[in-house]
């Protein structure tokens, strides 16, 4: 590099005044961080005040609340989206495109940033238990093809209900209208609804005993979309 180049590099602006003075870089770094942390975090915590709310749409039972931290655990969001944009090609792949009330009681969002696999915000009742029973103990049984892994531990961990009622009470704080009494009883909800999945189950030659995670993640990929349908349909008069 001849003495010209050197001096052309010297005299950059950003070099000049950013990466030649630390101290000014590191605050220009913070100040860029934290404005990026607050535009993620504000609208989590003022969902409520939002553009929308759609009628209808409730929180998770305890048991889909167990799912859902299943979910988030092992990071199916990173495959699966849950956002039907608004493109001819993706409704009628996946029902009607996604409006920001069907989100109201998440937190976090489960949006997702790629599609490995399907979109998943239309799922709930698309397939039986047992489909989706199969599906994660081996993905390929009935999605020939699909490059997702097994989940055999699933089947083997059990969710515990002092978590579900201290995922339900940090949800309360944020604004989610779990009662106290729907966090004391959730142990006897979680109980109700496992029970009609294993029935469900047993009628497909599975046995499950309803406290297993899988489970709970099939409680909460049964409820994906289905109070959204229900609203949006009263709203829009289909």
């Amino acid at each position: 590099m001849s003495s010209n180049d050197h001096s052309n590099v010297k005299s950059h602006w950003h070099r000049r005044l950013l990466e030649g003075k630390s101290a000014i870089f590191a605050v220009a770094v913070t100040v860029g961080i934290s404005v990026g942390g607050l535009v993620e975090i504000i609208p989590m915590y003022t969902v409520a005040a939002g553009p929308e709310q759609l009628q209808g749409v409730t929180p998770y039972t305890p048991l889909e609340l167990a799912g859902r931290d299943i979910y988030v655990k092992e990071g199916c969001y990173n495959c699966h989206s849950q956002m039907v944009r608004p493109f001819r090609d993706e409704t009628l792949r996946y029902g009607a495109w996604s409006r920001a009330g069907e989100y109201q009681f998440d937190r976090p969002f489960q949006l997702g940033s790629r599609r490995i696999g399907p979109d998943l915000h239309r799922v709930g009742k698309k397939y039986p238990d047992g489909w989706h029973w199969e599906h994660m103990k081996d993905p390929r049984s009935t999605s020939p093809g699909s490059i997702m892994p097994p989940y055999p531990w699933l089947y083997e961990k059990t969710y515990d209900v002092a978590d579900v009622q201290a995922s339900m009470t940090a949800l309360q704080t944020l604004g989610v209208p779990y009662s106290d009494a729907d966090i004391s009883g959730a142990g006897q909800a979680l109980k109700a609804q496992s029970d009609t999945i294993v029935a469900n189950l047993a009628s497909t030659g599975a046995t499950a005993q309803g406290n297993e995670e899988v489970v709970a993640l099939i409680a909460y990929l049964q409820r994906l979309g289905v109070d959204s349908r229900a609203a949006l349909d009263a709203r829009d008069g289909g």
